[in-house]
This record gives C-alpha cells, sequence and structure tokens, in this order.
C-alpha cells in the first residue's frame, strides 16, 4: 500500500483527504528533456559538513515507498532488479546493505522517522501509523493521523480546528520519551551552516493544510486566508516541500516569505533559525525561470491541474529527483526526498492507487520509467560535479510488503518477455469485530486501527488484564474464518498477540498513554481488518471477502512481522563508503542515522538507538574510538541488534511467549498469562536497563571521543546473549 493509503477505519481516508486536500498524483504525461536552470543563491556562511578528510560537500538522502530488493515472485526480477541504473550505481560505487529491518509498526510513518531519527517509535511517538487510535478521557477512541508537522500537536482530522471539538488529547505529534517534542532530524546539518532541503519526507515539511499551515503561518496569515478560498491549490502550494535555513541564509529571509524555524523543545535550544515552506515560495528561490519541470520536462501539478506540490501519491521518481537536483543546483548542499511505490498506479486523476501484481505490465513500465528517471538524474548530478568523490548517497526504502492475490498466469511468467496476469488480486477484507461476534458471541465493543494488525481499541479503556480484554485476546487467539482465496477455514488467523506488556518490549509504547492500544493482534498476511457496530454475520462472505478489483484496490500489506514485511535495504555511496557491493550484516532502521553522522563528522543532541555500521566504510572515515577493540565492538554491535531490534531475536521470541499467554486461560485460572507476562516484563526491563548502557557506550565511541572499555563491552556481551537466551528459552517452554 501506498503512503496516504488505508489511514484507519473505513472512511477515514476520506476524511483525511477531506481536511488535507488534494493528495492526488502527478499525471504522466510523455515530454522533452529534463534539467532546469541552475542558480546559485547568496550561500549560507559556511556549510561545514566535517568528514574525515572534507571530501563530502553534498548529502542526497532518498527513501522509497515499499520498493523490494528480494523478489516477490521468484520468477519476476524484483523492483531494484528492474532499475538497474540505481542497483547498479549503489553496487558498482559502494554498499547495498541487503540485510536490513523495519521496525514495528511497520507502515510509511513508523519507517520513514525511525530512519530519520535513529530511534525505535517509542523515543519518537509513532509506533503506530500511518494513522492511529487514541483514547479520550470518556473512554472512546478517536483518530489521530501520523503525518503533520514536526512541531505540530496530535492531528485529529475530525477535531479541532473542525468541529465536533472532542479532540482531548492535544500532545505533540512527534512526541519523545519525556513528553516533549522529539529532536528534529534537520538539527545538526543547520547548526553546522548547512541548508536542508526537504521533497515530502515525513513531517519534515507541511502535511496538510488543517493544521500544519496555521502552525507555521498563523491562523490569520494570507496563506490560512488561501486554505480557506481556494484550499486545492494552498495544498500544492504550501504542503510537502520545504528549505530549513542555516542561521544568516539568505534562501530562508524575510522577504523570501522565510518564516521562524521552531523547535521550543530542542535540546540545547534552537533560535535564529528560519524555514522556508511550499512550492510557492521554494519553486521561485531555486528555479526562477518558474515553472517546476519534471525531470521529463513536464510542470509539476496535480491530477486535475494545481501547479505546485502533485499530493504524496504523486511523488514519482522523475518528480521528487528532479526537485532534488534543482536544490542541489541551486545551492542547497543537503537534501531529502521521498519516492513513491512503484506497485501501485500513480497516473491520473481517480487512478491513484490500482495494485498491480508483480509482473504485470503497469507494474513493469513503472519501474522501467523509473529507472530512467534515475539514469538522467545521475547523468544531470555529475554534469553538476555532484557525484560519488564529493557526494553521501543514501537510498532506502520504509517497509516492505506481502503481495495478496492469486498466482499469475502463464505459470513462470517474468513480467520482462511473458507478461504476468492475475484474476484476483486484493486483501480479504475482514470486518473484525463482527467476525468475533458472529464465532464467539461476545459483543464488546471495540475499534481498531484498519490494518492486518489491526490494533484493537475496547471502549472504556480497560486495563490489560480486565476480564473483557482477556476474553477478547483468547477470541482473536482462536479466530477462524473461510478464507476466500482457498475456500477452506483457516484457523488461527492472528499469527501473534501482545498486550501492553510485550508491546512495551517492541518499542510501542510512547510517553502518551492514551495512544497505546488495548492490545495487538498480527494476523496472517492476506488478511485486512477493519470494524464496524453491524450485527451477526448472515454467511463467512459477508464478514470476509475480497473487493473487486477497481482503481482504487490495495494487495500489498504491510504493518504485520512476516519476514516479506520486515525486510527492506540501504545503499550508500560516497566518501568513505567501500566498494563491497551486498553486505549481509543484520542492521535495522535506527542505524542509518549513526552511521550517517559518523561518516559526517556530525552528531545528534540525543543518543540515537541505533548503532554506525562500520564494516562497509574504511578504517579511515570513522573516528579512532571506533577503530579500537574492533572485533569486540562489532560483537557487541550485533548481539545489541539482536538484543534491541523490533525484528530482533529477543523481541521476536517474547511475541512468540506473549501469544502463548494471550491465548491461554480462561476466566476460571489465567495462571498461565500470569506467569508469562512477569517473566516477559522483567526481561524487558534488564533488556531496556542494559540498552541504556550499551547505548551511552556506542554513542560516546561514535560521536564523543570516548573509546569502549573492553572489558566492560565483553560483559555487555554476555549480559546481551544471556537475556537473548533467556527469552529464547522462555518462548520454547511457554
Amino acid at each position: 500500500m501506498t503512503r496516504r493509503q488505508r489511514a484507519g477505519a473505513l472512511g477515514v481516508l476520506a476524511l483525511m483527504c477531506l481536511v488535507a486536500v488534494g493528495l492526488a498524483a502527478a499525471q504522466v504525461r510523455s515530454g522533452g528533456g529534463g534539467g532546469g536552470t541552475s542558480r546559485t543563491l547568496a550561500a549560507a556562511p559556511s556549510c561545514n559538513l566535517s568528514s574525515a578528510k572534507g571530501d563530502i560537500k553534498h548529502v542526497i538522502y532518498l527513501q522509497f515507498d515499499n520498493t523490494h530488493f528480494r523478489r516477490d515472485n521468484a520468477n519476476v526480477p524484483s523492483d531494484l532488479e528492474q532499475m538497474p541504473h540505481l542497483l547498479n550505481f549503489i553496487r558498482g560505487n559502494g554498499t547495498l546493505m541487503t540485510n536490513d529491518h523495519t521496525v514495528l509498526i511497520s507502515h510509511t510513518a513508523t519507517g520513514i522517522l525511525t530512519s530519520l531519527t535513529g530511534v525505535y517509535p517509542d523515543r519518537m511517538g509513532q509506533p503506530i501509523s500511518n494513522s492511529y487510535r487514541y483514547f479520550t478521557t470518556s473512554g472512546a477512541s478517536r483518530t489521530g493521523v501520523s503525518f503533520a508537522y514536526w512541531t505540530a500537536p496530535l492531528f485529529d482530522p475530525a477535531g479541532p480546528p473542525f468541529p465536533p471539538a472532542a479532540q482531548t488529547d492535544l500532545t505533540p505529534e512527534m512526541i519523545n520519551e519525556k513528553g516533549k517534542i522529539a529532536p528534529a532530524p534537520w538539527v545538526p546539518y543547520t547548526r553546522a551552516g548547512c541548508d536542508v532541503g526537504s521533497v515530502a519526507t515525513a513531517n519534515t515539511i507541511l502535511e496538510n493544510t488543517a493544521i500544519d499551515i496555521p502552525t507555521v503561518f498563523g491562523a490569520g496569515s494570507p496563506e490560512a486566508a488561501e486554505v480557506s478560498s481556494n484550499p486545492a491549490q494552498a495544498f500544492a502550494d504550501f504542503v510537502g516541500l520545504g528549505v530549513h535555513c542555516a542561521q544568516g541564509s539568505s534562501l530562508c529571509a524575510a522577504a523570501n516569505h522565510g518564516r521562524p524555524d521552531l523547535l521550543p523543545d530542542e535540546p540545547g535550544g534552537y533560535s535564529g533559525f528560519n524555514g522556508l515552506f511550499g512550492a510557492k515560495y521554494v519553486n521561485p528561490m531555486i528555479k526562477p525561470s518558474g515553472p517546476m519541470t519534471d525531470l521529463n520536462g513536464n510542470t509539476i501539478q496535480d491530477a486535475t491541474g494545481h501547479v505546485g506540490f502533485p499530493g504524496f501519491d504523486g511523488m514519482e521518481a522523475t518528480v521528487t529527483l528532479s526537485w532534488i537536483a534543482q536544490m542541489q543546483e541551486a545551492g542547497i548542499p543537503v537534501t531529502y526526498g521521498y519516492i513513491s511505490d512503484a506497485h501501485d498506479g500513480h497516473g491520473t486523476s481517480g487512478n491513484i492507487h490500482f495494485a498491480y501484481g508483480p509482473g504485470e505490465p503497469g507494474y513493469v513500465q513503472q519501474l522501467k520509467d523509473y529507472d530512467l528517471a534515475f539514469e538522467k538524474f545521475f547523468n544531470r548530478l555529475a554534469a553538476d560535479g555532484i557525484n560519488k568523490s564529493n557526494t553521501l548517497f543514501v537510498v532506502t526504502v520504509d517497509e516492505g510488503d506481502h503481495f495478496a492475490g492469486d498466482q499469475p498466469t502463464p505459470a513462470g511468467c517474468d513480467g520482462l518477455i511473458v507478461p504476468c496476469n492475475y484474476n484476483r488480486v486484493g486483501e480479504i477484507n475482514g470486518d473484525l469485530r463482527r467476525m468475533i461476534r458472529t464465532q464467539f458471541n461476545d459483543t464488546t465493543n471495540f475499534s481498531v486501527h484498519s490494518d492486518d494488525a489491526p490494533n484493537v481499541y475496547i471502549n472504556g479503556n480497560p486495563s490489560q488484564t480486565d476480564p473483557a480484554t482477556r476474553t477478547l485476546e483468547r477470541e482473536m487467539g482462536q479466530l477462524s474464518w473461510l478464507n476466500p482465496y482457498t475456500n477452506a477455514t483457516e484457523n488461527n488467523i492472528m499469527v501473534a498477540l501482545a498486550d501492553k506488556t510485550e508491546m512495551k518490549t517492541l518499542h510501542m509504547v510512547t510517553a502518551d498513554p492514551f495512544r497505546t492500544p488495548t492490545f495487538t493482534p498480527f494476523a496472517d498476511p492476506d488478511w485486512f481488518f477493519f470494524a464496524t457496530g453491524g450485527a451477526n454475520c448472515a454467511t463467512p462472505a459477508a464478514c470476509a471477502f475480497i473487493p473487486a478489483r477497481t482503481s482504487q484496490s490495495f494487495a500489498w500489506n504491510h504493518g504485520d512481522i512476516q519476514d516479506e514485511i520486515a525486510s527492506t535495504w540501504v545503499g550508500m555511496v560516497g566518501p568513505g563508503v567501500r566498494n563491497v557491493g551486498d553486505y549481509t550484516g543484520w542492521t535495522d532502521h535506527t542505524d542509518v542515522r549513526p552511521t550517517m553522522m559518523t561518516l559526517l563528522g556530525l552528531k545528534d543532541d540525543y543518543e540515537t538507538d541505533g548503532r554506525a555500521v562500520v564494516e562497509p566504510l574504511y578504517d579511515w572515515a570513522v573516528p579512532q574510538t571506533l577503530r579500537a577493540h574492533r572485533e569486540t565492538l562489532l560483537r557487541l554491535g550485533a548481539v545489541y541488534k539482536q538484543l534491541t531490534a523490533s525484528f530482533g531475536t529477543f523481541a521476536m521470541d517474547t511475541l512468540v511467549a506473549s501469544t502463548k499467554a494471550l491465548a491461554s486461560g480462561s476466566p476460571a485460572d489465567d495462571s498461565k498469562y500470569t506467569s508469562i507476562e512477569k517473566q516477559i516484563s522483567d526481561l524487558t526491563d534488564a533488556r531496556n536497563a542494559l540498552m541504556a548502557a550499551i547505548r551511552t557506550g556506542l554513542n560516546k565511541a561514535q560521536f564523543a571521543g570516548q573509546a569502549l572499555n573492553e572489558q566492560q563491552a565483553k560483559n555487555w556481551i554476555t549480559q546481551a546473549q544471556d537475556l537473548i537466551d533467556q527469552a529464547s528459552a522462555l518462548a520454547a517452554s511457554s
């Protein structure tokens, strides 16, 4: 699924679109040559990227939505295989980390924000996305949306400024473990004197017109007035594009419509910085000859002709890469960009979510278009003198996907020579509340965050040991239903179960307790659940069905725990990165940030949860403190990941135990549940304490010039492995 799809319960997506106005894709057009007129702005006083040899002058970070290194069908080349200009650029010049992993819940916002910050979701506020629910003071639950500007309060599309104003949770959207606004990822760059351009990158730009424009421009501003008078154009003018400027940069001067870049909770303070928000103000500064065009020379506009930002589902490679190149040519040395997936159509109005199967002609053509866009992009940058000798390129993805659909015909089709065709394509849509009511005669009132991992919010916000909670958890563990793909009853549809105890282990519990679900089931990945308040299901098909394939079909599931969903990739090219081709060591999204900061000689004003992945880096490119006791450091890094990561061994084993615990017992005897939960809680507390100690040690070695004490590091390795072994034993014995 794409970035803006399935925002919550059925109907919420439409509400989001109404609120945000204009979430439309860019039109696909044929056109002439790309390129743009470069312009050198009056630069910031100094951009001091402090790499080991001082040779990194540019940073280009790109994050795809749902784009795969692994094959979804053994006969069909993967997404990256069908983009050889990108794949060969990474493998031929740097390193492709092929054993990377997302976090939980594995959705677009969570994946991107974890990569940007280097912390797990419990420390940046978005473990459940791309929307989530939160409990109100009455015990009911409402929808919050993950995508809002970094400093915005929780974005409830039905709350203020729209009636009914029943919103009760006004905590920061990006809430850290201290209940404050999480530190922003552009700060190390701007403090170093570098302007930072952002193209559709989650929450670093304005995400919507409802709350973000009043937040940044003010409720009485001309920009807010445009939202009222011409909402679709306001979306194209102000959403999706921005620059965070260094102090003294003329780009974000007030005369150019720059606004104060306010980060009130930033550690160490953050004052005197400005930002430039929206295509209306950014485009004239980076391309004064206008209008802004994609790499094929087509004016960038949404599907209904509004010139400016084309909507988040319109960020095809030719659009995003053109903006990135134009920013770099205009003197913005650090650029971050988001690229829409290739497995859904992004072409015309009303047809922007057509789900393709692997090897289907539309999918293959879109990947070919993406590949040609990267060819043009790299050639254009090379002509500008921006290349692997002076630029750190980082390319990654938010999460993987599971394809829900029939096997293709003809058998053995590869999509390139023999096109693949599909009979049925789409998730199994299940009305979870009605299914539970029908199978178990349980009328408990609950809502879900619609997903294949449908977080459950029981009305009244009961405790995890409340009888209603425990009954519903047992029922979820026993849920069975007719699978319309197989025409057979599928038992144990929920393959895993986590309550608040295990969600804490999985980094899914934030400083805002109202966002924490009652519990989370993880389903067979072919299923997608929602919840209505209807009556019992008259037939199995009345509550679980494959929708007809239309221009709004959905077939690529994520958010769940399966390997194809968890597995991601990271490509790095640039000074200090060795050309090793593929690196298969275990990494996850939190490692991207510290690895980049280590190469750049910068540091954040907080401790990251990840580790600098030094294996693919030259020794000269990293601090001496990461070269000392190297073998011990690498052993510590490896065991640290398995202890701490959402998809590490410790988390997955405790999830196995949690699943058995939640499905166990009866109202008369819940002793097995109580025993297992106590053990998970104790293990998690011990894990968190050890994680904090190792994290501090790694951060000091990476960014503070303090080498690890080798004996201490060896003790940490022993303690970490012991906790991992205990979790494994608990999973086996439960």
